[in-house]
């Protein structure tokens, strides 16, 4: 009885100490900043992994936040995600241990957002419920749904001659100025996908302005999530915009949702990732890219097309061709990992051919898998007519080409100004799926497919 008592005695003097040891915050080891190279900064004295977050404390009052990219022996290399004024040595790094995820839901229709998921548009906060990683979800390749179905995109050209499928990723090839930004805003508003995501990663910030307000839109952007992440930003907050912009389209098409996903563009992902990735000491190797960026490039890729729950992505993803040269080691690789390509030629914009797309080096590689076979033929058809002109061009122009010399270049001839007329398209003009096919069919001089039943 005694030793009973003497228990409960200490039980009651010890519960409230149990109680204020249970409400304690744990320990957090914190380390220093010791150096600051560009945008690189190392820290030591803390543990943190691969793309885990730190704060680093400011002399102008709000932290600053920072990722992990690397490290070296007992050295950690951290890349900011804003602003780095405030910082001074010996600054305090926290490690917050947090997995870097993103809001996703509903409310984000008609939203724009920066890399951080953050509001741009100035129309309140974003209220969502649900929270996804920004590395996505990987799906077993097996399990992924064939790709059957074409997708309107409302251009004529891509309709006819380069169908896509719902779930095809498409490269958009082109230099500066020959009217990227135009198409990818006229397949915003005039395709029949039901949820448009469209990233812009690494442009001028008066170019995202005028994408949004312009060519998007106040319709397009009703059903369009909008994620910008001007040339302005850091490297890794252009990296994030483009992985946030592809977690969205994953959450959409996992509600089973027919999702198109355009990405401007792929090419300043990558130098985004050169950079951070040459900051922390890798070796380049082609061009100036060091390995890390080919390897970076198919993990974003093949998170869009098809899935295991319904549901599709369908990506457009721009590349910048250099000086419009097609041979440019991201273009090789884009090209290599993408289900076909659209090139838009410079010397066709020039002539005022919009949208400027060539279609003798352009490719969809699922064409055959989406369209019937009286399409399929038609569109060669067209290809070797077009290109048998474009061939004889020059021995047209100067009058050295003999009318009755060849009776496939006497047919181009005939048919090229219809040809050409049918590629053009006006950027407030719509051109459905069906339109798209009897264009074709009129332009080669072929009955519709209705007509020729009846």
């Amino acid at each position: 009885m005694l030793q009973n008592g003497r228990g409960e005695i200490w039980k009651q003097r010890l519960d409230p100490y149990l109680r204020r040891a249970e409400q304690a915050q744990p320990l957090v080891v914190t380390g220093k900043l010791t150096r600051m190279v560009g945008l690189t900064l190392e820290a030591v004295g803390c543990q943190a992994s691969i793309g885990g977050r730190c704060l680093i404390e400011s002399t102008q009052g709000d932290p600053i936040e920072a990722e992990v990219v690397g490290f070296h022996g007992d050295r950690l290399y951290l890349m900011p995600i804003g602003d780095l004024r405030g910082l001074g040595p010996d600054a305090r790094v926290i490690p917050t241990h947090g997995v870097c995820e993103v809001a996703v839901g509903e409310h984000l229709l008609g939203r724009v957002l920066d890399g951080a998921g953050r509001a741009l548009d100035g129309k309140g906060p974003i209220h969502t419920d649900e929270r996804v990683p920004l590395t996505g979800r990987s799906i077993n390749p097996l399990t992924r749904s064939p790709i059957r179905e074409p997708l309107d995109v409302g251009v004529a050209a891509i309709n006819a001659l380069l169908s896509v499928g719902r779930g095809q990723r498409m490269g958009l090839f082109a230099g500066s100025g020959v009217g990227k930004s135009v198409l990818l805003g006229m397949m915003t508003r005039y395709t029949n996908a039901d949820v448009i995501v469209v990233g812009l990663i690494g442009e001028r910030g008066r170019e995202v302005k005028e994408f949004v307000q312009n060519i998007l839109g106040e319709e397009g952007l009703a059903r369009s999530v909008v994620v910008a992440t001007p040339a302005d930003n850091s490297p890794l907050m252009r990296m994030h915009g483009a992985m946030l912009a592809t977690s969205v389209a994953e959450y959409f098409r996992d509600q089973g949702k027919q999702v198109l996903l355009l990405m401007d563009s792929l090419t300043r992902f990558a130098q985004a990732q050169r950079e951070v990735a040459l900051a922390i000491g890798e070796p380049p190797v082609t061009k100036g890219y060091p390995p890390s960026v080919f390897a970076k490039l198919p993990q974003l890729v093949e998170r869009a097309g098809t899935g295991d729950r319904g549901g599709s992505i369908t990506a457009f993803y721009t590349v910048l061709a250099e000086g419009d040269d097609q041979n440019d080691p991201i273009a090789d690789a884009a090209r290599a990992i993408l289900d076909g390509h659209v090139v838009l030629s410079r010397e066709l914009a020039e002539a005022g051919h919009y949208p400027a797309i060539d279609i003798e080096a352009s490719i969809s590689r699922v064409m055959v898998d989406v369209v019937a076979a009286e399409h399929e033929q038609a569109a060669r058809r067209f290809q070797q007519i077009y290109s048998a002109y474009r061939q004889h061009r020059d021995l047209i122009n100067v009058g050295a080409y003999q009318a009755g010399s060849d009776g496939r270049v006497d047919e181009a001839i005939a048919l090229y100004p219809q040809l050409s007329h049918f590629l053009q398209q006006h950027m407030h003009e719509q051109v459905t799926w069906d339109d798209s096919l009897a264009g074709l069919a009129d332009a080669l001089g072929l009955m519709p497919a209705a007509e020729a039943n009846a």
